[in-house]
């Protein structure tokens, strides 16, 4: 235990010794978590329409009206050609146009079948769809609308209507934020505790104090515990200020334990942390260690259901997300935040983040070399 604390001492005074690094590790992720979380959403606001509208009847103006009233929608201009209005879409100037034909009207007030056409900027297929479905909306309430004042007051009460009723758990207000922070928030730590962890011990080996090291009696168990422990700190740090940030600035709920997200976040750090000073321990510069963690990181955090869920992965991308340990603690993070699950609702995941670490703590003392 005594060659443990000259050790911690050793690397703790590393760290706070270069004052550059601070700020990258503690200012940057928390300015990131305040700024992806409004910018990493898929919730649409102020799509921009474009109408055509070649019909200038009461119906259609109505119709418009509703879209102009609707938060989700900006109305750019009104206009009469449709290929005025693929101009703007060519120039990503719009999103969707909206074109009424000239009987459109006419059709409404003699009952028959009205068609509105509309044309949605599918470069995007994520947020044409959504566009659609928003756009779908509109007009299928000014349909109900339309079906009510043509069966009159008289017809209404002879009608057996079913309502139904719903509620969003543990998403009221059915905002996005909520959703993507926890998941940011696990993807800024991870990218502290790996890289930090990556480029330790092969910076030792860069301005050649590994050398020293290893002529001294020190095992390299030890060695690789005080390398594995400072990191650990921070990490914690980091989950905290995020919290902190997710709690009074954001206002997300907390349903669930925070001590059972610092102990699913203690297992998940030693597998990021073991993995760090796995790559750390077999490079040669930082540069190859940076490289190499930003492989992984990549691979990782595009299949972690971070922003696509995972389920509409391809079957081959499912099986292998089974190894992916932070597709566990974001969908952890999230159950706990969000749904108050408990202990027990969480056993599977965090039994597999546990073998994970262990396999990577073995690994990692297993493989590095104390060589002179």
């Amino acid at each position: 235990m005594r060659v443990l604390k000259y050790l911690l001492q050793k690397e703790f005074l590393q760290i706070f010794r270069n004052k550059g690094m601070l700020p990258i590790i503690f200012v940057m992720p928390i300015l990131q978590l305040c700024i992806l979380s409004f910018a990493a959403t898929y919730d649409m606001k102020n799509t921009n329409l474009y109408v055509v509208d070649k019909d200038l009847s009461s119906h259609s103006r109505e119709l418009i009206s509703k879209f102009n009233g609707s938060p989700f929608f900006t109305v750019k201009e009104v206009g009469f050609s449709e290929k005025e209005a693929e101009k703007e879409l060519f120039k990503d100037n719009i999103d969707a146009i909206l074109v009424f034909k000239e009987d459109f009207g006419k059709a409404v007030d003699l009952k028959y079948k009205a068609s509105v056409q509309v044309l949605v900027n599918a470069i995007n297929a994520s947020s044409a769809g959504l566009y659609n479905a928003y756009i779908n909306s509109v007009i299928l309430d000014y349909n109900e609308s339309i079906k009510l004042n043509f069966a009159g007051n008289s017809q209404k009460s002879q009608h057996n209507l079913v309502y139904s009723t719903y509620s969003h758990q543990f998403n009221p207000e059915m905002k996005y934020i909520p959703y993507m922070l926890p998941g940011i928030l696990v993807l800024l730590v991870t990218v502290v505790a790996l890289f930090l962890s990556a480029m330790n011990v092969v910076r030792e080996k860069e301005i050649g104090t590994i050398e020293q090291i290893n002529v001294t009696p020190i095992r390299k168990s030890q060695f690789l515990v005080a390398k594995l422990i400072p990191f650990m700190v921070i990490g914690f740090l980091e989950l905290g200020l995020g919290l902190l940030i997710a709690a009074f600035g954001f206002k997300i709920p907390f349903l669930g334990s925070v001590w059972l997200i610092y102990l699913v976040a203690f297992v998940y750090l030693l597998v990021i942390l073991g993995f760090g000073l796995l790559i750390s321990t077999q490079t040669d510069t930082q540069q190859q260690a940076m490289f190499i963690a930003w492989f992984f990181m990549v691979i990782f955090l595009l299949m972690s259901g971070l922003f696509t869920p995972i389920e509409s992965m391809p079957e081959w991308g499912q099986k292998l997300n089974i190894l992916n340990p932070i597709a566990y603690f974001i969908k952890i993070i999230r159950m706990i935040l969000l749904k108050g699950s408990g202990f027990f609702d969480i056993i599977k995941e965090l039994i597999i983040l546990s073998i994970f670490a262990l396999s990577a703590i073995t690994f990692a003392v297993k493989m590095h070399r104390k060589v002179s």
